[in-house]
């Protein structure tokens, strides 16, 4: 069997998996509520953003869509390898006549298409809502930047949780492991960017301060989630932080490569 048809199976088999309607039910409350609930004409942000257009209205509903996104791929990959390793299944699988490096390949490609397919058909349902309630669409280029960024996204924390699984040894650390990352980005990333500023004698009572601003955007450059906003910035003119499209480039290549790699490695390693 060939790594693309494994993937295939692999994501064949998430899709219809029973967590599924809980991924469902939680994308479709956060993206297409997020849409409608952004083109409302009496809408009045407290950032002051001004919402002008189609792409507008996607880049602020990424504040709702980045939850249902990450945590649908938590709930998709948090056990992609460690219920198989509980059960013994991992080491029929790592026996059969196939690499384990294009196995863990099938692994990563499987459980980004089964997150990847149900975020992206909601979202071109968002775009018909954005187009339904202001007439307007976003151009081809400001959908390409979405598509890819939204893409990236899934895939860099599919990633991180297969990593993740795979150094778990019982559902319980599994499920840890996976929440616990997830909290971190989510949750608790302002943190380390306050702790920074504060050391760097970046006063924090200003949030909206350039200098703040500034270093915040450096920081989100260690961050998914932080890159994944940088990306979307790049169809929006009137929104600069100061950091450098090369960087942001370079953090997406790292974001894409270092925790596919290190997963490939792990599993070429492990021993089940």
């Amino acid at each position: 069997m060939t790594t693309f048809k494994l993937g295939w199976y692999i994501m064949k088999e998430r899709l219809t998996a029973g967590r599924m309607v809980v991924i469902w039910i939680l994308l479709t409350i956060l993206v297409l509520f997020a849409s409608w609930g952004f083109t409302d004409s009496n809408l009045n942000l407290t950032s002051n953003y001004q919402i002008d257009s189609a792409y507008d209205v996607l880049f602020v509903s990424t504040a709702a869509t980045i939850w249902g996104s990450t945590l649908g791929a938590v709930l998709i990959s948090f056990d992609g390898v460690s219920r198989d390793r509980v059960s013994g299944v991992l080491e029929i699988k790592l026996s059969q006549p196939m690499q384990r490096k294009k196995f863990s390949i099938s692994l990563l490609l499987g459980h980004w298409g089964a997150i990847l397919v149900p975020f992206m058909t909601l979202n071109v349902l968002s775009i018909l809502i954005i187009w339904y309630r202001i007439d307007e669409l976003p151009t081809l280029y400001e959908f390409l930047i979405y598509f890819i960024a939204s893409a990236l996204l899934v895939f860099w924390w599919t990633a991180i949780q297969l990593l993740a699984s795979s150094w778990a040894k019982d559902m319980g650390l599994s499920i840890a492991l996976g929440l616990g990352v997830w909290i971190t980005f989510i949750l608790l990333w302002i943190i380390p960017t306050a702790v920074i500023a504060g050391f760097s004698g970046v006063g924090v009572e200003n949030l909206s301060s350039p200098e703040y601003t500034k270093l915040q955007g450096m920081v989100d450059l260690f961050s998914p989630n932080g890159v994944y906003n940088h990306l979307m910035e790049i169809g929006i003119d009137h929104i600069d932080r100061g950091v450098s499209l090369i960087y942001i480039s370079i953090s997406s290549i790292l974001w894409t490569l270092v925790p596919a790699i290190l997963f490939i490695r792990r599993i070429e390693r492990i021993h089940p």
